[in-house]
């Protein structure tokens, strides 16, 4: 079967929000402490503490938002130890990763500062798990109150005036496992009590989200939208690209769905690997569209018009930390396996925009997919960091129709489309068509098929592959894996005969 990917360009369906593009930075290793912040006193080039090579390499890419202070964390994370003169903040141990000593010198003003100095909006996530109605509510008067108030004016003490803005909200997190082994019914009772005590304040308006399942536990999804749904904008999916995970076993309890931890194999090396562990993490991968499509599903039941946003804000890769590093502190390397990784979920988001409005890595530098890896002052961009600067042109952008017949890819037992795609009209007026090769070992020929090519229109492409399937960056190599123009196309009046490389992330744009 030949590849044919025909464009209807005339037919614009849903706005693709930036923020599916959107990040996450947790207390887990070396992502907060010396991934960007290295205090005032570092010989490492810094902005308020905050690392300037690593603000500079965000900015370029346009990251519209990055959510903290977890993941595990943010269930253990009490915000006021965070706040006040560095010398008299609380230290705490991080039981969830490496039992380390976390001196909270990275706190809400910090955080709300790299936000600032990235250019993206805050997404906070608020204590449930071992925290209270009380604290969650004080935080966001602390944040976001302008008048007089216990919480504004000890912020003002904090040399803070004026509030910040901050739009994004979230309820807890993973609050069926490390964020209190709670049943659906029980988090749902309690996300309407902890939600209502987050208050509006001014024009400052919460978009509120609320933990949702990880993988395919489409009870917790039920429970959510039949008991929560008119309080809540986002519910929150967590679905990682492990090899031979068997998910979580749901088993009914009481009249209760409880979950049990099946074994989970992470003896999987992030840079040696064969064509069957490709092909492992690429059906790993593809199941995410099985989750978008069931728990889609489940919420136009409850949500027709589709007002609550699923929020896929935990995904990516989970490999073997690196050979001598702290296995708490999940840290792996990125090849261009990652980077396929990373565009076949861009073009599934992409193409379930009407529902997907927010997505966020994990995690931003140095844990588990990082889109930079830093070593004391150095610092390198991963593969995974080029395939979001290709896809930049799609943060709100317009989804185009498209129709995508693609000849088969078996992997790992299971066939999937061998090229994947997603297209979009941008800000600027440019067609952006994106396509993912996932066999590691064939190129594709895709004759693509436009409604109408203006004449003289500018086509441009760039490319990212290698020769072996787990070229990556080191920090003696720090390009040894980058973007390259892409011209391997032709044009004949309104089609286009693309050759596309094996194992390639590849942008064609038209404008």
């Amino acid at each position: 079967m030949a590849n044919v990917l025909a464009i209807n360009t005339k037919n614009e369906k849903a706005k693709i929000d930036r923020n599916v593009y959107g990040h996450f930075a947790e207390h887990l290793g070396r992502c907060i402490y010396e991934g960007i912040w290295v205090g005032e006193d570092s010989d490492i080039p810094n902005v308020r503490g905050i690392r300037s090579d690593v603000v500079q390499a965000l900015k370029n890419i346009n990251i519209p938002l990055i959510r903290w202070p977890g993941g595990c964390f943010a269930d253990e994370y009490h915000w006021k130890d965070g706040i006040g003169p560095k010398e008299n903040r609380a230290e705490m141990i991080n039981t969830h990763w490496g039992g380390v000593v976390e001196n909270n010198h990275f706190g809400t003003h910090e955080f709300f500062d790299f936000c600032e100095q990235i250019g993206a909006e805050p997404y906070i996530c608020g204590n449930v798990g071992s925290g209270t109605v009380q604290e969650m509510s004080e935080w966001v008067e602390y944040i976001t109150f302008g008048g007089k108030s216990p919480m504004a004016e000890l912020r003002r003490k904090n040399g803070r005036d004026e509030p910040w803005k901050m739009k994004y909200w979230g309820v807890g997190n993973e609050n069926w496992n490390c964020g209190g082994r709670m049943t659906a019914e029980h988090y749902a009772d309690l996300y309407n009590t902890y939600n209502l005590y987050s208050r509006d304040y001014g024009d400052n308006v919460l978009y509120r989200i609320a933990c949702g399942p990880r993988g395919a536990n489409y009870h917790w999804t039920d429970v959510m939208m039949r008991k929560c749904g008119m309080y809540m904008d986002g519910l929150a999916l967590h679905y990682y690209s492990r090899l031979k995970d068997t998910q979580l076993q749901f088993v009914q309890s009481d009249g209760n769905i409880m979950y049990k931890r099946n074994p989970v194999r992470l003896d999987f090396s992030a840079t040696e690997f064969d064509k069957t562990e490709w092909d492992m993490a690429m059906r790993a991968t593809m199941f995410m569209e099985e989750l978008i499509k069931k728990h889609s599903a489940i919420m136009d039941k409850y949500d027709p018009e589709k007002k609550v946003s699923l929020v896929i804000d935990e995904w990516g890769t989970w490999f073997s930390v690196e050979p001598g590093t702290n296995p708490g502190f999940l840290y792996q390397q990125n090849t261009l396996r990652d980077a396929l990784v990373a565009g076949l979920h861009f073009n599934m988001f992409n193409n379930n925009a009407d529902r997907i409005r927010m997505t966020n890595i994990a995690q931003t530098i140095n844990v588990l997919q990082a889109i930079i890896l830093t070593e004391g002052s150095k610092m390198i961009l991963t593969p995974t960091y080029h395939v979001y600067d290709m896809y930049k042109g799609h943060m709100d952008a317009t989804q185009l129709d498209f129709t995508l017949l693609s000849d088969d890819y078996e992997a790992d037992g299971k066939v999937f489309k061998k090229v994947t795609a997603s297209v979009s009209r941008g800000t600027d007026g440019k067609v952006n068509i994106s396509l993912c090769n996932m066999d590691p070992e064939n190129g594709a020929k895709v004759q693509c098929v436009l409604d109408e090519l203006p004449a003289g229109a500018t086509i441009a492409g760039t490319i990212l592959t290698s020769d072996a399937m787990n070229t990556h960056n080191t920090f003696d190599q720090p390009e040894a894996i980058k973007p390259k123009s892409f011209t391997d196309f032709t044009v004949n009046g309104e089609q286009m005969s693309i050759n596309l490389p094996s194992k390639s992330v590849t942008l064609i744009t038209i404008g």
